[in-house]
């Protein structure tokens, strides 16, 4: 739980720079990379962490600009990065301007229940790793590299002179 606005700036910054650097392994190629025919395409998951920062902080009184939930996927994985940072630093930017830690326990209408700001705050930074671990597989079938995020990732165990763990 997140009980002041220091707390949410230095989590939000260190999720917010794990997303980019998963983000920055994208290739447009790999955009419509998927499970199966039901499932979202890599693109898709990419761009719903994007469309979802602005959606949902806007119900908690911060005006943030960004795309709308159900604009379409951007062509290329350049901009879908843009569109990130830009959502990703102003809510940053508006949360840190106009809240204050009492804030954080003021409730709002959030998909008809009552949450609190510390909780919708919560709740943005887990659906973002929820996500970021769905990527990870779609990005491992599409061939790209993963970066390490809480840890190294499969190649990047040599760098620390070390096979990698046992399968």
């Amino acid at each position: 739980m997140l009980h002041t606005i220091g707390e949410f700036e230095k989590t939000w910054s260190s999720e917010l720079e794990a997303t980019q650097k998963l983000f920055k392994h994208l290739t447009t190629a790999s955009l419509s990379q998927r499970v199966d025919a039901q499932g979202r395409t890599l693109g898709r998951l990419a761009w719903h962490i994007v469309t979802s920062i602005p959606e949902m902080m806007n119900r908690t009184g911060l005006t943030l600009r960004g795309p709308a939930p159900d604009a379409p996927v951007p062509a290329s994985a350049r901009e879908i990065f843009t569109a990130y940072d830009e959502a990703a630093l102003a809510l940053l930017e508006q949360v840190k301007a106009h809240w204050k830690d009492e804030t954080l326990a003021v409730e709002d209408e959030m998909y008809g229940e009552k949450w609190k700001r510390s909780e919708t705050l919560q709740a943005l930074l887990f659906h973002q790793i929820h996500h970021r671990g769905q990527m990870t597989v779609l990005m491992r079938q599409a061939g790209l590299e993963i970066p390490g995020i809480y840890g190294p990732a499969r190649q990047e165990w040599s760098a620390y002179g070390m096979p990698p763990p046992e399968v």
